[in-house]
């Protein structure tokens, strides 16, 4: 079994930086793309950035140049540097694990980020 365990969420002001962190235990298949997305209140969830096991990253437009995602593979971790904080970036962000073999989606049981206006 997995499980993601997340860390870093909170209240901040507008303009201000957060970093959250995700770390994944138990079978960790070494093909894989990890994630973050969010939701707000009233909002479907959606993508903010994900990381491939090598390397590869994707951002959502509205966080390009304000996020890094990044991991450490040693340590099945990923983190998701977020500046220049803005009140819309205000959800509960979600750690994702997708497998590519033998499949499988694995969710965080969240973590809270309000931005202060």
């Amino acid at each position: 079994q997995v499980q993601l365990v997340e860390s870093g969420g909170g209240l901040v002001q507008a303009g201000g930086s957060l970093r959250l962190s995700c770390a994944a235990s138990g079978s960790i298949f070494s093909g894989n793309t990890m994630g973050w997305y969010r939701q707000a209140p009233g909002k479907q969830r959606e993508l903010v950035a994900a990381i491939t096991s090598g390397g590869s990253t994707n951002y959502a437009d509205s966080v390009k140049g304000r996020f890094t995602i990044s991991r450490a593979n040693a340590k099945n971790t990923v983190y998701l540097q977020m500046n220049s904080l803005k009140p819309e970036d205000t959800a509960v962000y979600y750690c994702n694990l997708n497998f590519w073999l033998p499949g499988g989606d694995y969710w965080g049981q969240g973590t809270q980020v309000t931005v202060s206006s």
